[in-house]
Formats: C-alpha cells, structure tokens, sequence
C-alpha cells in the first residue's frame, strides 16, 4: 500500500527515483550489472516464471544494464536509470514495469 500512496502522489521521475531506490540494493548510489542480475532473479522468483532458465534471466539483465549504462562504466547511475526508462527503452522499460506490477498486485 506504501508503494501505490508513492506511485500516485509523484512525478514520472520522482516515482523512477524510488523504483531506482528498490533496484540499488547496497545503497552506494548506482547499479551494478550484479545487483540488476539479482533483481532479475528475485523477480522470476516473485512471479513464480518456471519456464525462465538462468540464461534467459542473464540476457534480460544484461540487455537492461546495457541499454541503462550509457557512460558504460560498469555502473547505472540514478539518471541513467530515469533516461532509460523516460525514453522506453525495451528491457529497461519492461524490467521497470515488471517491478511496479509485482508491487501494485501484492
């Protein structure tokens, strides 16, 4: 509930500034290509995705951490991760709304 009274009362970056919040698991102010794995996996574990094996789990990490790190040094930053997501790219977008919904249907 803490998340939808979030989601609703935010702009689209102020929102994607708390999702990031939820994706920098250690807090250090980026994210890594191992956090986003991890996000990933805990995530196909969430939604109970039988049929998604690890190698699918690992392009779709990789393929977001690699549209989201536009410097490409190893790290996504807060306003990588919002441009990515602003300007829809395809799995940053898809990772991002995957996260909202799991939120919004618990």
């Amino acid at each position: 509930m803490i998340v939808l009274y979030v989601m609703s009362n935010g702009s689209p970056e102020e929102n994607l500034k708390q999702i990031f919040r939820v994706f920098d698991i250690n807090n250090d102010g980026s994210i890594s290509l191992k956090e986003l794995q991890r996000i990933v996996k805990d995530l196909f574990h969430l939604i109970n995705e039988q049929n998604a094996d690890e190698a699918s789990q690992e392009v779709l990490a990789q393929s977001a951490f690699n549209e989201m790190d536009e410097n490409h040094d190893g790290q996504v930053s807060e306003e990588e991760f919002i441009e990515a997501c602003m300007t829809q790219k395809k799995f940053s977008t898809m990772l991002t709304l995957k996260i909202i919904d799991v939120f919004v249907s618990e």
